[in-house]
């Protein structure tokens, strides 16, 4: 990996991250549909939509949020874990289990 990319993932306040565009297309084209999918949730609630079908949908959307969420963590583990624990930072580990308790919680 080249100097910018390691230092991108160090940088306490401006910590970025770094994913090819292809990747980036893929986020922003899921993100894109989930957007669609809490619009389509508020139609539903708007036409008083019976409750279980408004419910399906609101699952069908998580689910499509938690396909991102591990998009970005198979990334996050493959250059900024991966680089940190290499120079010995293991406190990485530390934020990582963190994240994944957040991401767990929902």
């Amino acid at each position: 990996m080249n100097e910018k990319m390691n230092d991108d993932c160090h940088l306490s306040k401006e910590r970025k991250s770094h994913h090819s565009d292809k990747v980036k297309k893929n986020l922003v084209t899921r993100l894109n549909r989930v957007e669609g999918q809490i619009r389509g949730i508020k139609g539903l609630i708007e036409k008083d939509t019976y409750c279980d079908d408004v419910i399906t949908q609101i699952s069908a959307t998580q689910s499509a949020l938690n396909s991102v969420a591990k998009i970005l963590l198979d990334g996050h583990f493959k250059t900024c874990v991966l680089e940190r624990i290499n120079e010995g930072d293991t406190e990485v580990l530390d934020e990582v289990l963190l994240t994944i308790e957040k991401l767990m919680k929902k």
